[in-house]
């Protein structure tokens, strides 16, 4: 996102994916240098899925508990929580091991925002007014993954987190769905507040960690660059529920947003940054 925002022309980009909404501070850096005008796209819908090997243990976790066990300051106080059992007396008393992916990263923005700030305001009363009056601190309070070790930073590579399940059954994975799709005869699902990440939770918005899936492209450059506006058309043929873009683990968008989507491409919409946080 930083180098789509950097400028527009030849040596910037014309199209960036996208596992999160472009958030404001991006789209002003947009703005500062020339980008004003963005088509913003949703292409389909993804989960944050956690997982845990075939042989582990049988994991089921709230919003509340994956909050207390990764926060690096749960209710303001540095985490001193070792193992589940120390989150929670009904859970197993296994070190906290979580190989996820790094800061830049959006499946960990996702993380974060969707998962760990609903746990942090279910268990922290103060958290909902901290929200309100201090985006900031809320965020260090109820965003910030702890950096001693339970939270594992395993790189952008997906695959990589998966074999280190399998070595490590002890451990839970956090990456996005399609890789849990891919590999369900080493890794299970772990249920997120009574929800198994699925094709139909994630569809439907049941399971806690689904986000949309987005193209950003620069409005500037459909057509000056050959092809670039039959590429982003062609998204709105293939991004149906039984289109090849879900055979490859896509999960498709409710109809009315695929509507909305293709509006946006038809027309050439560009997005509105005030309705950014």
């Amino acid at each position: 996102m930083r180098l789509f925002c950097a400028g527009i022309g030849a040596a910037h980009p014309d199209i960036v994916n996208a596992s999160r909404r472009m958030k404001r501070s991006e789209f002003d850096a947009c703005v500062r240098n020339g980008a004003s005008e963005i088509l913003e796209v949703q292409v389909g819908i993804d989960g944050v899925a956690f997982a845990e090997a075939k042989n582990g243990p049988k994991m089921a976790l709230t919003p509340g508990e994956i909050y207390l066990a990764l926060a690096a300051a749960p209710k303001g106080k540095p985490n001193t929580a070792r193992t589940w059992r120390d989150v929670n007396a009904t859970l197993p008393p296994i070190p906290i091991q979580v190989y996820g992916p790094p800061s830049t990263s959006g499946t960990r923005d996702a993380l974060a925002e969707l998962i760990m700030a609903r746990g942090c305001i279910e268990t922290d009363p103060a958290a909902k007014t901290l929200e309100a009056d201090d985006a900031d601190a809320f965020k260090a309070r109820c965003q910030r993954v702890r950096e001693d070790g339970a939270y594992v930073d395993a790189g952008e590579n997906d695959n990589l987190i998966v074999q280190k399940l399998t070595a490590n059954p002890n451990a839970i994975g956090v990456f996005g769905y399609s890789y849990l799709e891919e590999n369900a005869g080493s890794v299970d699902g772990v249920p997120i507040a009574g929800v198994a990440p699925s094709e139909a939770s994630i569809a439907d918005g049941k399971y806690p960690g689904a986000r949309p899936l987005y193209i950003y492209v620069k409005k500037a450059h459909l057509k000056a660059v050959p092809g670039l506006s039959r590429f982003i058309l062609q998204y709105t043929k293939l991004w149906g529920a039984n289109g090849p873009l879900a055979r490859r683990g896509l999960i498709a968008a409710p109809t009315t947003i695929q509507i909305q989507a293709a509006d946006v491409v038809r027309t050439e919409k560009t997005l509105d940054g005030a309705a950014l946080k």
